[in-house]
């Protein structure tokens, strides 16, 4: 349970300031503690643990409490500090802690889902508690009476939970690659749209109640912002990963998205620059640059007498072409694209350098990271993941001193 001390460099990199090693078991949530050199942790290992920093700069357990069954999420209120447990039975544990964080005490057991729950948000406008489980269902509940209000099923588990208080809207993210809008009632809902764009499960996903953005990350490597707030469908794409995103979380005051992936992937993405939207792919039976047949259309074949042709696709035009027409790779960051990709040879000659200048930058967490957490007003993120090792970064060279003061560098 040692914890690792580093001084701060002048690099825009995250700087590892503690790490914090103890479970015997993956750690699937962890929450810093507002205003306190504090981290709460729940495990598979069953525990719950509240992490104080000492005098010596280490973090020690100043709660260690252990329930019936793994614990698969958190969701922590400080004003009221009460704190919600999901664990792999699909009951959820409400505690209520301490002031001084020495003690927690049991509240509530709610009979949430009939398999493990994947995520909740407790909201205390509304006294409800919002869930997700593997039992394919969102159910929500009232904390006053302990009572379900509610309860729809998917055709697919839902993973990932984001919840707008003032609308009670729920965005619930599913294993099939879908997010379902919900608007929630009391002992009633009804289903907004259903948002199509990802090609894997949902992972993560971040509502921005102030600009009305939504963001998602998918076991697709991608990150997609949904403009709910725009009424016009507009999306963007953003692929700066190399594996599957876990985390995300996004900055209002400087513009900035953070997301995280299971290789250790930290992706900080500037979202206060124009943006264009990649276009959908277009269908056809011919290259749409040489009109070379591609491979399935018999017909041209025969009449031309060729040999049909694999099918690509350019990423700046969307248009269906073959090798020989896109035979060139760039980036594109003003469409999402950080890494190499591909566009046809007509679209490559009008990126200009410039053109090409990164809007994300890339850094090592160097450890599975399956959750994310952070505290804007002081800069700090905390991961943790498979790996059982919790790790407390400060972010205020990556992300601006803005974050930290409280002052927008715009």
């Amino acid at each position: 349970m040692a914890a690792e001390i580093h001084s701060r460099p002048q690099s825009s990199r995250p700087v590892l300031l503690n790490k914090i090693e103890g479970h015997s078991d993956a750690v699937n949530a962890a929450v810093l503690i507002p205003k306190e050199d504090g981290v709460i942790t729940v495990s598979e290992d069953r525990t719950i643990r509240v992490w104080l920093k000492r005098d010596s700069g280490q973090y020690w357990p100043s709660i260690y409490h252990t329930i019936s069954s793994p614990c698969s999420c958190m969701s922590y209120h400080h004003d009221s500090r009460r704190i919600f447990i999901g664990q792999d039975n699909g009951a959820i544990v409400e505690f209520l802690l301490s002031e001084d964080f020495n003690k927690m005490n049991h509240v509530k057991t709610y009979p949430a889902h009939q398999n493990r729950v994947s995520d909740m948000v407790f909201s205390l406008e509304s006294e409800w508690v919002v869930s997700t489980g593997h039992d394919k269902s969102v159910s929500w509940m009232c904390t006053q009476s302990g009572s379900m209000l509610g309860r729809h099923y998917f055709g697919s588990w839902a993973s990932c939970l984001q919840y707008d208080n003032d609308t009670q809207h729920a965005f619930v993210g599913d294993y099939s690659g879908q997010i379902t809008l919900l608007k929630l009632e009391r002992q009633t809902y009804s289903t907004i749209t259903t948002l199509k764009g990802h090609e894997g499960s949902i992972g993560a996903l971040w509502w921005d109640p102030v600009q009305r953005l939504l963001f998602s990350g998918a076991s697709d490597h991608s990150v997609i912002m949904w403009d709910i707030g725009g009424r016009k469908g507009r999306t963007l794409l953003l692929q700066g990963h190399h594996e599957r995103v876990q985390a995300v979380r996004y900055l209002q005051l400087t513009r900035q998205l953070v997301s995280c992936s299971a290789d250790g992937g930290i992706t900080v993405w500037n979202m206060d620059t124009p943006r264009e939207e990649a276009p959908q792919w277009l269908d056809s039976d011919s290259c749409q640059k040489c009109e070379q047949p591609f491979f399935w259309n018999v017909k041209q074949m025969w009449d031309s007498k060729t040999i049909g042709l694999r099918q690509h696709h350019c990423r700046k035009c969307g248009k269906a072409v073959c090798g020989k027409c896109s035979s060139k790779r760039t980036t594109y960051p003003v469409m999402g694209f950080e890494f190499q990709v591909r566009v046809c040879d007509t679209c490559y000659d009008t990126i200009k350098d410039e053109d090409r200048t990164a809007l994300a930058t890339f850094h090592e967490g160097k450890h599975n990271i399956a959750f994310m957490d952070m505290d804007p007003s002081r800069g700090l993120m905390v991961t943790c993941g498979s790996d059982r090792v919790i790790k407390i970064w400060d972010m205020t060279q990556v992300v601006g001193c803005s974050i930290a003061t409280g002052f927008s560098p715009r």
